[in-house]
């Protein structure tokens, strides 16, 4: 299992990082240069809790503050990431859209919301004693972020082949989030779930490789 589960950590950070160096390098236009940042803040930001996650199997000692300020960082740059796909969505498909402004209002709001209460000393990050309350606190903000994210990707899913399915990965993501983050300190065989949640992140990563692809040739 420890053997399995980290390479496919190690891995999926490579893939993460590299696509956002490669499509930042080849960037040509402002759609670029947000998949390729999104690509990096995702992976840079999972390295902090997936790399203690893999040294804990491996070295003998007390990881529970290194993974908690993991999960903490983990957090917020997830919440940036999606902030960054609905500008993709913004730059791709609304640009002279005003409704769009009153959207990103709430997104920002949202995302805030969900960044302060990640922040607060109740959720106990390191010392691995979050509850039950605080974990549906701080994730009900973004859920209801995602949940925007998903509706508006929906609604053009026929209008781009490249970013078609986003709106799916999306839902998929989220949905083996969920229940891992609210309740997997009841449960922690839900954890598994963070491996079908991860393969959705990288099928998104694909989708903005598709998208740079695109461009390019087109």
């Amino acid at each position: 299992m420890k053997y399995g589960e980290s390479t496919f950590d190690i891995l999926y950070l490579s893939f993460a990082i590299l696509t956002g160096v490669i499509i930042l390098i080849r960037h040509r236009n402002r759609n670029d240069v947000l998949m390729g940042t999104a690509a990096l803040v995702l992976g840079i930001g999972d390295s902090f809790h997936l790399v203690p996650r893999v040294m804990n199997y491996f070295i003998d000692r007390d990881f529970t503050w290194y993974l908690g300020f993991g999960k903490l960082v983990t957090s917020v740059t997830m919440t940036i990431f999606y902030i960054m796909v609905f500008l993709l969505y913004k730059s791709v498909y609304a640009k002279n859209d005003k409704s769009t402004k009153d959207i990103g209002i709430v997104i920002y709001v949202l995302a805030a919301l969900r960044i302060v209460l990640c922040l607060a000393p109740g959720n106990h990050w390191f010392t691995g004693e979050g509850t039950l309350l605080w974990a549906v606190l701080r994730n009900l903000p973004f859920i209801a972020l995602g949940g925007i994210v998903v509706y508006l990707f929906f609604k053009v899913r026929k209008e781009d082949k490249s970013l078609g399915r986003l709106w799916l990965y999306t839902t998929l993501s989220f949905a083996f989030y969920i229940p891992v983050a609210i309740f997997a300190s009841l449960l922690p065989m839900l954890g598994m779930l963070m491996l079908p949640k991860t393969v959705c992140y990288i099928l998104m990563l694909v989708s903005f490789i598709k998208k740079q692809q695109k461009s390019i040739s087109g």
